[in-house]
């Protein structure tokens, strides 16, 4: 083969690797109302392979020693942070929180101690029209192109300039078939409770969560800002509340596993890990449509370790990390890449209170920020008398 063959041959070849390499363009924002499709099995990135070969660890001159992250309890599994620690030499401290509104003022009372955070989508608006949130340096952040883009470019954040998706899920609830022998699929079951439910109920201590599910149940839209709305949604949750044994977001899966409460408002991944302990517990997604929601990674602007937590947040992304998070704490990953190398246990994605089909996904709603009709949120909270 001549010298000019062997040129065009080089050039053709190039072409075609820098085209297989090239990054998606990023995807047009959703607006709020409508969830994110199941993205077809066919479009997922090219397979890295097991990327445990890879090196996560950005420039390693440049890392802290610790990293602070403020995360929802049991949210995070054990044997990640331990990876990161051992690869890339920085110990992961882990504090908690039980809802998006105590993450909120603790950073608003002055809290600068944290690294990453993990707020969910309407929270992050807030914290961006508060300003309390870093710009992220995509150049560290390569493994984004492992996840999904349904879960790219949402309404809260639609360049994600500020956050990446870490989990996503749904707020439906979960009742022990052993004790109640009858099919529960309505929010009424739970703000009509029959007899033998009465006292054996938990609800999340989540102000938008509680009245959004009051809301879904009167057939309003669980963002309201109609204050007469609202005001029947209280009547509701009022009187609810003398059949409540607990309003929890982190001792709900317990509960049920002990059988201290039979019906119980939960997040989809606490759910599977209640199933697990206690397989005659029952995951439902009320017939009415509940919340979709989804967390999300992210930087306090306050915190002094800005390039660690990008490369923390890289190391979340990488499909292997991701796949063991997701097979841990089993909610559900945006992580396209390990779904496509089958990485992440075949019956949770199998499973459609972790996954639900599109068909069921339109009768559900992001929580969105109300403005200043949070007031009356927050009003319906403190006349609730949940303990903060």
């Amino acid at each position: 083969m001549g010298k000019w063959a062997r040129g065009l041959t080089l050039m053709v070849l190039l072409a075609i690797l820098v085209a297989c390499g090239a990054p998606a363009a990023p995807p047009s924002p959703t607006t709020p109302p409508t969830p994110p499709p199941t993205a077809p099995a066919t479009e997922a990135p090219p397979a890295t392979g097991p990327a445990a070969a890879e090196d996560s660890c950005g420039d390693r001159s440049r890392l802290s020693k610790q990293l602070y992250l403020f995360n929802w309890p049991d949210y995070i599994a054990q044997e990640v942070l331990e990876r990161f620690e051992r690869e890339c030499g920085v110990k992961v401290i882990v504090d908690t929180y039980d809802s998006n509104e105590t993450l909120l003022a603790k950073l608003q009372a002055g809290a600068t101690g944290y690294d990453v955070i993990v707020p969910s989508d309407y929270m992050v608006s807030i914290m961006i029209k508060e300003g309390m949130l870093a710009e992220l340096d995509k150049n560290n952040l390569p493994n984004l192109k492992h996840i999904d883009p349904a879960h790219l470019g949402l309404y809260f954040d639609p360049e994600n300039k500020y956050t990446v998706p870490y989990m996503w899920g749904t707020s439906g609830f979960m009742y022990d078939t052993a004790a109640v022998q009858r099919e529960l699929k309505s929010w009424k079951d739970l703000f009509e409770p029959a007899p033998d439910i009465q006292g054996k109920i938990s609800m999340l201590k989540d102000e938008r969560e509680v009245i959004g599910a009051a809301l879904k149940y009167l057939g309003f839209s669980m963002n309201t800002t109609n204050p007469e709305e609202l005001q029947k949604a209280k009547e509701v949750l009022l009187r609810q509340k003398p059949y409540v044994k607990a309003y929890t977001s982190d001792t709900n899966r317990d509960l049920l596993v002990a059988g201290e409460v039979v019906v119980a408002h939960i997040w989809t991944g606490d759910a599977i890990r209640a199933r697990d302990a206690k397989p005659t517990l029952k995951y439902v997604i009320p017939e009415e449509g509940c919340t979709i929601w989804q967390d999300n990674l992210a930087i306090p602007k306050t915190s002094k370790n800005k390039y660690t937590a990008e490369v923390f947040i890289n190391f979340l992304m990488r499909p292997d990390i991701a796949a063991i998070n997701a097979n841990t704490i089993k909610f559900g990953s945006p992580n396209r890449t390990a779904i496509q190398q089958r990485l992440i246990d075949p019956a949770l994605l199998n499973d459609p209170g972790i996954y639900p089909p599109d068909e069921l996904k339109r009768k559900m709603e992001w929580l969105i920020d109300v403005g200043d009709a949070i007031e009356l949120y927050d009003r319906i909270w403190t006349e609730l008398g949940v303990e903060q």
